[in-house]
């Protein structure tokens, strides 16, 4: 069957004008393939480019990451080897997120947690599929709890309205993909960003505020910046960024990873709010020494 494939990301990765700090994370990005040795999902809704750990680690390395975490995408599905491959490869450098179902043994989730793996991760999105089913989802949680774990959801605007009620009964620490994915277009008011903040006033809230390519109209993508201000004013200490290299999906205005961290400069002026951000909140979340 033919696979929708999607834009390849922008190899050219530019010098940042922004300069970073020892030990910055990028908190969002993913591992894709090589196609040849980790398949994509036959049940996958898109077949990317391929983007292996070194094409990674040189973007990384050209803007001045030096920590990642490697976040697990739909078009693997379930099979997360090619991210735990990029995780051994450098351990101190990546941490990961999986995705799993209830067909994961207890020998599966404890392979990924002694390896790396520090949440598991939930689409809701439409386009990837849509929502799991709620209460398999419940009982997966309920497995990965002991480990220490966070869930993280991967949701459109539409699904924080629709699903507030489940996403409220949980008390584990809970990690927001691309501040909800909230367009911009419906401007700060809207319902589901409302929704957002009142659920980061909550300490086991987290948010990454990245996808400014996803809920913005056009580049420079300024149209993010008081979204991203604002939920930084909530919590603080509960912000993550990350770049969504190699940005999956996107139809057109591809970004390069540089112009987005110029762009979280923008969002967070404030050097030791940058370093929080950067260093200190990822390391917390994911257990980075130093």
């Amino acid at each position: 069957m033919e696979k929708k494939t999607c834009l390849a990301p922008d190899r050219n990765t530019k010098t940042p004008v922004y300069k970073t700090m020892k030990n910055a994370c990028d908190a969002h990005c993913h591992v894709f393939g090589p196609h040849e040795i980790f398949p994509y999902s036959q049940k996958a809704t898109y077949w990317p480019p391929d983007t292996p750990e070194a094409l990674l680690r040189k973007m990384h390395d050209k803007i001045g990451i030096s920590r990642a975490v490697l976040v697990q995408a739909s078009c693997h599905g379930k099979d997360n080897s090619a991210m735990m491959d990029a995780i051994k490869n450098d351990p101190k450098r990546y941490k990961g997120v999986c995705m799993a179902d209830d067909s994961f043994t207890d020998e599966d989730f404890k392979y990924l947690n002694d390896n790396g793996v520090k949440g598991i991760r939930f689409n809701f999105v439409t386009h990837l599929g849509g929502a799991p089913d709620l209460e398999m989802m419940e009982r997966v949680i309920n497995r990965v709890i002991p480990f220490g774990w966070h869930l993280v959801i991967h949701v459109n605007a539409e699904d924080i309205i629709k699903y507030e009620d489940f996403f409220a009964k949980f008390d584990m620490t809970i990690v927001v993909d691309h501040m909800g994915r909230v367009p911009t277009s419906k401007g700060i008011e809207q319902e589901a960003f409302k929704i957002l903040c009142e659920f980061m006033k909550k300490t086991n809230w987290w948010v990454k505020i990245s996808g400014a390519e996803r809920i913005g109209v056009q580049p420079p993508f300024y149209e993010a910046i008081p979204y991203a201000q604002k939920l930084v004013a909530i919590a603080p200490d509960r912000v993550l960024w990350g770049t969504d290299c190699p940005h999956p999906n996107i139809k057109e205005f591809m970004p390069n990873d540089a112009d987005l961290l110029d762009l979280f400069s923008l969002m967070v002026p404030d050097p030791e709010l940058q370093k929080k951000i950067l260093v200190d909140n990822p390391a917390k979340l994911y257990g980075w020494e130093d």
